[in-house]
């Protein structure tokens, strides 16, 4: 397997993991009060739309030539970490 196929791969099931994650924030938000489910929603809502950035950028994979491929890889990885530090913000208010 080559090393783009895994990357696509690995970001693929992150990208399971990160819905599991939104739908257990979305959960956890239910119970947090009108005005704390509002930031929350905002928030979840930011994520969702990074992570469907993550997924557009996914689909290029594939047809990236070899010059434009380290680009891509950088824009996703940057993608990545602003997903995973969201997530972990997100999570210490959502108790």
């Amino acid at each position: 397997m080559d090393k783009r196929t895994e990357y696509a791969e690995k970001l693929s099931a992150r990208m399971v993991e990160w819905d599991m994650q939104i739908d257990q924030l979305k959960i956890k938000a239910t119970s947090a009060t009108p005005e704390a489910m509002l930031e929350y929603s905002k928030a979840i809502k930011a994520l969702q739309l990074k992570r469907d950035e993550a997924a557009l950028k996914l689909q290029n994979i594939p047809i990236t030539s070899d010059d434009e491929w380290e680009v891509l890889k950088a824009g996703i990885d940057q993608i990545w970490n602003e997903i995973t530090t969201m997530l972990r913000d997100l999570f210490k208010k959502v108790k």
